[in-house]
Order: structure tokens, then sequence, then C-alpha cells
């Protein structure tokens, strides 16, 4: 999620143990604690594009770190400005340990992957539950949070806790009946699906992207799931399949074992680029739910070293008419 979202989360989650004299400090606890797992950003290589990939929502966001993510965040806060204040460092590490604990879990919902029960396993979770920005879940969570605040009542934070409980249950629901209609869209087609998956598309839960897998092909559509329910068509992408895209390539190398590891982080959802030949995109992620070119892949060089690492490429290129696009989806 967004770090505004990842904060205010961890505020309801600190504020539900603090008592009146401390809402305002836990409330500052839970809100810096809830956004720090993604300091793993500053985990890079300069030599390897995909390092920060790999630890990205790795051992920071796993269920088994949060005890520790919550001390380190305890003692740099009551250290450097708690000491002097009325509050225990028992009470600092509580509240710091419950905001630092909703991060991976609520990261999990979106649809990224996140490394939850890392070092066990390194698969990625993701519920697919809610889209990474998301407005109509995070606004209500902030106002509620800081009028809590305000009027020094957690009743305020018992609703806003109730809303992200809803809110995220109703994902659920909205996701379970995106795969439906993709699953009947499939049958009336006559194709035979292999797996399917339904992702909530930018800043709603209206609309939906469904990935069905056949023998050779991704089939990307689009789901409006509302009172009433309807499909907008897309597209279907031929499989990727190393040796086809890239005869000329070394499977010892560098760049094929990247492949590798860009096929992990994209939970096996890659193709050869329509737009350029030597370059492999990860499909779960366009800006319109029925579109299949990526926001972001990777690019091989046909010249490169044994050793040379591939390159890492953004396609996040959209304008108003794009967002235009997705709004008519939303309420048509």
């Amino acid at each position: 999620m967004d770090p505004l979202s990842q904060g205010v989360v961890g505020v309801v989650a600190a504020q539900q143990t603090a008592d009146r004299k401390h809402l305002l400090i836990a409330s500052l606890l839970g809100f810096f604690a809830g956004m720090s797992a993604d300091l793993d950003i500053f985990i890079k290589s300069s030599q390897d594009p995909l390092f920060s990939l790999e630890f990205h929502r790795q051992f920071t966001h796993s269920i088994f770190f949060m005890p520790f993510g919550g001390l380190i965040c305890a003692l740099f806060f009551y250290n450097l400005f708690l000491k002097n204040k009325d509050i225990s460092f028992k009470q600092t590490y509580i509240y710091s340990t419950l905001g630092y604990a909703t991060h991976g879990l609520l990261d999990a919902c979106t649809t990224y992957g996140t490394q939850l029960f890392w070092p066990f396993t390194n698969d990625r979770i993701a519920w697919n539950t809610i889209s990474i920005i998301d407005p109509l879940f995070t606004l209500p969570i902030l106002f509620l949070v800081v009028f809590s605040v305000y009027k020094n009542s957690k009743k305020y934070s018992y609703i806003a806790l109730s809303w992200i409980i809803i809110y995220t249950s109703l994902g659920f629901i909205q996701n379970y009946r995106a795969e439906e209609i993709g699953r009947e869209l499939a049958e009336s087609r006559g194709h035979k699906i292999i797996n399917i998956e339904a992702k909530p598309s930018f800043a709603n839960i209206i609309v939906w992207k469904t990935i069905y897998t056949t023998q050779t092909h991704y089939h990307i559509d689009a789901a409006r799931v509302g009172f009433n329910t309807r499909i907008i068509e897309g597209v279907k992408i031929e499989k990727f399949n190393i040796k086809k895209s890239f005869p000329w390539l070394d499977l010892e190398s560098q760049q094929a074992k990247d492949i590798e590891r860009f096929r992990w982080f994209s939970n096996g959802y890659i193709a050869t680029s329509s737009i350029n030949p030597n370059q492999i995109i990860d499909i779960r992620y366009s800006m319109l739910p029925n579109e299949g070119h990526g926001l972001w892949g990777i690019q091989l060089n046909p010249e490169a070293e044994k050793d040379a690492y591939i390159k890492r490429i953004s396609n996040r290129r959209s304008d108003m008419s794009t967002y235009i696009k997705l709004w008519k989806m939303i309420v048509d």
C-alpha cells in the first residue's frame, strides 16, 4: 500500500490499546512504525537491477520479523524522543509493534506479493483484495484517527477499525465475484482454464482485472462487479517461451538467470513485449484493467557479456484520457 495508508492503519492498531493520556503519542508511534517496514527500499545494488525487487517486501514484512521490527522502532523513538516523557519503554514497544505489525498484513491484501512467511518460504503472498492506492479505503480512516486524537476519544478509532474490517472483507467478496465472472467468460469461449486470478484495478474495488491461463495464452479482461455485473473484453497474450523469444540466449548466462528471478517476482505472469521483442513484461499490472502491456519489466541485450545483468524498464506512461476511460468503467 501507499505510505499514507500504511501509516493510518498503523495508527488504528496502536490506538486500540492506548489510554486517553497516551492517545496522541500512541498515534504518532503507530503512524511512523506502520510505514517503517518499507525502509527496505533502500536495499539496492548499483550493479544488479533486480536486487531491490528480491528484498522489497521480504524480511521486513514477515510476520516472524514483526516483534523485532517493533523493537527497532521502539528503541529509536524512545531514546530519541520519549525517554524524558511520561511513557514507559514497554508502552512504546507495544504501540510501535502494533503499528509495525499491520504493514505486512496490509501489503498482503494487495496484488504485488509479500513474503509474509519468510524465512520459511519465499512465496509471495497476494490476496488481491485491495488496490495499492485506494482513497475510499484510506481517507475515511485518516479522518477518523485524526478526529480520535482531536476529541481524545477512542470511539472514532473503533469506527476506523470497523471500516478496515468491512472494506477488506468486501474486497474478498468482490475478488470472488470477479473470478466467477472470469470463469463464466472462459467457459463461454470454450477455454479450459489452468489458473485464474482477479485483481482490483487502480484505486477501486468495483472494476477488476481478470487473468485466466490456458495452455498457450493469458486472457485478460475487465469485470465490473457492482449491483449489476458486466465484462469489458480485453486481450490475449501468448505465454512466455524463452527458446522461442530468445533463441540466441545462453541459458547459463546472467540474463537467463535474471529472467527466472523476474518470473518469480511476477508469480509467473510474464510475456514478451509486443512493442520491443527484447523486453519481458509483468502482465499483472496495467493502467486499464483490460490491457496487457505491463507497467514494468526487464530488457535483454543480445550483445551483452555472459555475466551482464538485464536492464529494468518502466512503462508507467499515462495521460488524462486513460483515467477518464477507467472512470467510465467504474461508473457505467
